[in-house]
């Protein structure tokens, strides 16, 4: 990673938010050339002031900057930045993504991502099925996104962990500020299957204000954002409008209709949001997501398979055949096959088509 004193740097300057910071990168390709660029280069950048491009050639690094990159390095927290190949590939694509990251753990490094939010109020049903749903995705091998709060957010976590898979917390707040105090232990577990990860310094607390710019995140990484059980006024539905406006699938968990608690996701449902019962209204909705991020027309070549994705692979032909006729084939159990035929067909590799007919994809350029 390259020197990240430049970015912290560039962001500490007052009157530069998220946006302009990535046109300035845009345009002068780094943080380090934006202080050298001249103020009449600096004035050519939509929103940049004659104040703006003053500050920024007059800034100099802070004591409070100085200190933060020194905790960073003390705690041996990491940073990942907008120019990193690291960085979250669908965050990268959101209008004002964060120019950098600190986080404990490891980022995973796929686009295979669903947020799962909701109520920090829930109640049992709600807590069940974030954890049932969680799960599920996790065990197919998608990472689950949430904001590490009580209820709904902890729960997701939970599940991903139950089920040995990925998950990452998004905090509104600084990595040396867990939010809230009660889920120090699961941050602790989180960054050991995943990442915690925040935009805030390292000691920023948790001020009402980051919440909304840490919920753009959270649906920023992934696919969709799934909100399981939310009032009217809910901030989960913030994060439902927010994956809106990133272009990403909104889902939504029906509940008790005489329940004050599920009338933000039947809102979103009368508006448009899918509804989701199981793992499988999901993936009906993402699986053309994730075959367009995979981005290689010979994807069978360069996908990692298990031997038993393998094995089913080569049972499978262009011309569609039933799942029964797989089972008899393959030795295998409906539910194992079943679990392997929704793997490859979320690598790409294999359709499904209606009755519980599958075929292998031979040109996905097609169509």
């Amino acid at each position: 990673m390259e020197n990240i004193l430049p970015w912290f740097l560039l962001k500490s300057v007052p009157g530069i938010g998220n946006l302009i910071f990535r046109r300035l990168c845009d345009r002068f390709e780094s943080p380090q050339n934006v202080f050298s660029a001249s103020f009449k280069d600096l004035l050519q950048v939509e929103g940049v002031t004659e104040r703006l491009a003053r500050a920024i050639l007059g800034h100099r690094i802070s004591d409070s900057v100085r200190a933060d990159l020194e905790r960073v390095r003390q705690k041996g927290i990491r940073i990942v930045t907008l120019a990193d190949r690291e960085y979250p590939h669908l965050l990268r694509q959101i209008p004002d993504p964060p120019p950098f990251l600190y986080f404990n753990g490891t980022l995973p490094q796929t686009h295979r991502s669903i947020a799962i939010v909701g109520s920090r109020n829930a109640t049992g049903y709600g807590l069940s099925t974030a954890r049932r749903l969680s799960t599920d995705l996790a065990a197919l091998g998608l990472t689950v996104v949430s904001g590490m709060a009580i209820g709904i957010d902890t729960a997701a976590h939970e599940g991903a962990l139950q089920a040995g898979g990925q998950t990452v917390a998004v905090l509104g707040s600084g990595l040396l500020r867990i939010y809230p105090r009660q889920n120090i232990k699961l941050a602790q577990q989180i960054a050991e299957n995943g990442a915690v990860t925040t935009e805030f310094a390292t000691l920023a607390e948790p001020s009402a204000h980051n919440f909304p710019a840490r919920n753009r995140i959270i649906s920023g990484m992934c696919l969709g954002t799934v909100v399981v059980e939310a009032s009217r006024k809910s901030g989960s539905l913030i994060t439902a409008r927010l994956a809106l406006e990133q272009n990403r699938e909104v889902f939504a968990v029906p509940g008790n209709v005489t329940s004050f608690k599920s009338m933000g996701t039947h809102s979103l449902i009368k508006n448009g949001a899918k509804l989701v019962v199981n793992v499988d209204d999901i993936l009906e909705e993402i699986t053309h997501g994730l075959q367009a991020s995979a981005g290689n027309p010979d994807i069978k070549s360069t996908l990692a398979l298990t031997p038993d994705e393998n094995q089913v692979l080569q049972l499978l032909e262009p011309y569609p055949l039933h799942i029964d006729q797989l089972v008899r084939r393959s030795g295998f159990g409906v539910g194992k096959l079943s679990s392997l035929l929704l793997q490859l067909e979320l690598k790409g590799v294999v359709e499904q088509r209606p009755g519980k007919l599958f075929n292998l994809i031979t040109d996905q350029t097609e169509g």
